[in-house]
């Protein structure tokens, strides 16, 4: 079955030359030029030793031959050139397809997917696993359609030359054969291995870096170093390992190499002494065994290329075939006009098909409304909003948008007509302008700008060196988490949702912070419906509803003073956090 897989993924990856036919056969036709030359000059000095060296002829004729010699010489190096040109602009076209293929399938896919792979395992797949499908298109392809050719013209040859002494040149084969099945099945487990852990150390220093923070605050340095250099020490290990079976090999290869010449010398001693066969062919016989086994010795070189694409090949298209979740975003009907009427009903939700996170969930925002929800760590919170732009699917129930079930809209037009401020703001490297539009042609700088005034962004980004242009590093480090929180506001704004979503978006922001961006707010959703996590419960305080969940269920439902003369949850949430009552060890609000 493995070895079929295999078998299919090699026949799925010369699928992508398709469109390079033309290009592929004038790559042949090179190389079958390119090893006539080659075939030739060993032929050409056995007709020089035999009929001018050892026949004693001094004709002119034997300059003749010697300009053939250096004709065959320099078209052999023209095709050469050519060819490595040629197949290696191949390679690096498919490439660029694949790269693209992978990156667009993988913006497609559900966060389920992300929840299960480690983003080092993902950039493996778009980094490493690709580029040893480059070296394998550029590096080995070049050498296998040389190769193949090659040894099927050293064989015509050879039989045209001496039956016979082919048949003798051929008799170590079996052995060549044995070996490299044996290479083969210690090599390919450890290789599978090698792969992993190159996986495995990506993973961690993308981890790594990324809570570098954390690592430091916590003095874990000592910890951490000790965890990568146990991870380190198998990989290094495994690496040697592969070093050693190359090393093993490369000399058997040799070796055999050798015995067959010398077999062939043994075989044809007694024959040139007796004037049966010419010194000449034995030459031409020895330089061919040699040519003969230098594509072997080559696979033995680009055996772990080889091994490398093949793997690669099958880790890539693991991810191309997942096809479970996968997200269209153009089916369904289009939402031109939206007025922001949500509503739940019955909506059981559980991120493994096992435990229900959301149980029997239902309520109705208004158009234009503010509704806020609060509850403990787990209650379900950020989950409602993950359900609400279809970032997971529903196992029971029914959402509605305008009065629409969800699954029916085009996933495009709905989350055009959403815009989520999260307590983690994400800027990408770049400047301030384009984090802001998030490289969208259809909001112009006037846009940015506009969308900055209304949240409150402007005064602060005008203060900074490069205004709008200012770089923004990874992350964006060199931005206070406040200036973080009011870019992304911007970057809602811009997008003019119908809805507004704001995840604990002023969790972590200082008091005058808090104070600005209420009063971006107020102006934000005015006009458009607003959803609201609230970690803060002076934040929500105006809002048209409150919903408390605790537990994956609605417990409370109503505005702020009618939820305190209730005396249940909220009230309890509420006195922990103005009158100064001792926090619950494990309830959080956010």
């Amino acid at each position: 079955m493995m070895q079929n897989t295999k078998r299919h993924n090699m026949l799925r990856l010369l699928a992508y030359f398709k469109p390079y036919v033309g290009w592929v056969i004038l790559g042949i036709i090179l190389a079958f030029v390119l090893n006539v030359a080659e075939l030739a000059n060993p032929y050409i000095m056995k007709i020089v030793i035999d009929d001018y060296i050892v026949g004693g002829n001094r004709s002119v004729s034997i300059v003749a031959l010697g300009l053939a010699y250096l004709g065959a010489v320099l078209i052999g190096a023209v095709c050469s050139f050519i060819q490595v040109v040629l197949l290696n602009s191949i390679g690096q076209k498919i490439m660029h397809t694949i790269r693209v293929e992978l990156f667009s399938h993988i913006q497609r896919m559900p966060l389920s997917f992300f929840d299960r792979n480690s983003s080092g395992r993902i950039v493996t797949r778009m980094t490493n696993d690709v580029e040893a499908l480059s070296e394998l298109f550029s590096g080995v392809l070049v050498a296998l359609f040389r190769d193949i050719i090659m040894l099927i013209g050293i064989v015509v040859v050879m039989v045209e030359l001496n039956v016979k002494l082919t048949l003798v040149s051929m008799c170590v084969i079996p052995i060549i054969i044995v070996v490299a099945y044996l290479y083969n099945m210690k090599a390919k487990p450890n290789f599978r291995r090698v792969r992993a852990l190159v996986a495995r150390i990506n993973g961690f220093f993308a981890e790594n870096i990324q809570g570098m923070k954390l690592v430091q605050v916590f003095h874990r340095e000592k910890e951490k170093y000790q965890e990568f250099e146990k991870l380190n020490d198998e990989y290094n290990k495994a690496s040697i390992l592969e070093v050693i079976l190359v090393a093993l090999f490369r000399p058997s290869a040799e070796l055999i190499n050798n015995l067959a010449i010398t077999i062939l010398i043994w075989v044809c001693t007694p024959g040139i002494f007796n004037g049966v066969v010419e010194i000449g062919v034995l030459y031409a016989f020895i330089t061919y065994v040699k040519r003969f086994f230098g594509p072997i010795n080559d696979l033995v070189d680009k055996y772990n290329v080889i091994q490398s694409g093949s793997v690669a090949a099958e880790r890539i298209f693991e991810i191309l075939d997942n096809n479970e979740g996968l997200e269209n975003l153009d089916e369904g009907m289009e939402l031109k006009e939206v007025r922001g009427e949500i509503e739940f009903k019955n909506v059981w939700f559980s991120y493994n098909n096992k435990d229900w996170v959301l149980k029997d969930i239902s309520f109705k925002i208004n158009p234009g409304e503010t509704v806020a929800f609060v509850g403990a760590t787990g209650s379900g919170k950020s989950t409602i909003i993950n359900l609400m732009g279809r970032f997971y699917e529903i196992q029971k129930g029914e959402i509605l948008l305008d009065g629409i079930n969800i699954r029916d809209i085009k996933l495009r037009d709905l989350r055009r007509c959403i815009a989520v401020v999260m307590q983690d703001v994400f800027l990408f490297s770049g400047d301030i302008k384009s984090n802001i539009r998030l490289n969208s042609t259809e909001i112009s700088d006037e846009d940015v700008i506009k969308a900055a005034k209304y949240a409150n962004a402007h005064e602060f980004i005008q203060s900074l060196p490069d205004k709008y242009d200012e770089e923004v590093k990874e992350r964006g480090c060199t931005l206070s988490a406040g200036q973080r929180q009011l870019i992304s506001f911007a970057r809602a704004i811009a997008y003019n949702p119908s809805i507004l979503v704001l995840d604990e978006a002023t969790a972590n922001i200082d008091t005058e912070t808090e104070k600005i961006i209420q009063e971006s707010l107020e102006r934000i959703s005015k006009d458009r419906t607003t959803v609201v996590i609230a970690h803060r419960l002076s934040t929500i305080q105006k809002a048209d509803k409150i919903i408390v969940l605790h537990k994956g269920r609605i417990r409370e439902m109503g505005k702020h003073d009618e939820l305190l003369k209730l005396g249940g949850i909220y009230k309890n949430l509420y006195d922990m956090q103005f009158i100064g009552e001792e926090p619950a060890r494990s309830l959080s609000v956010g």
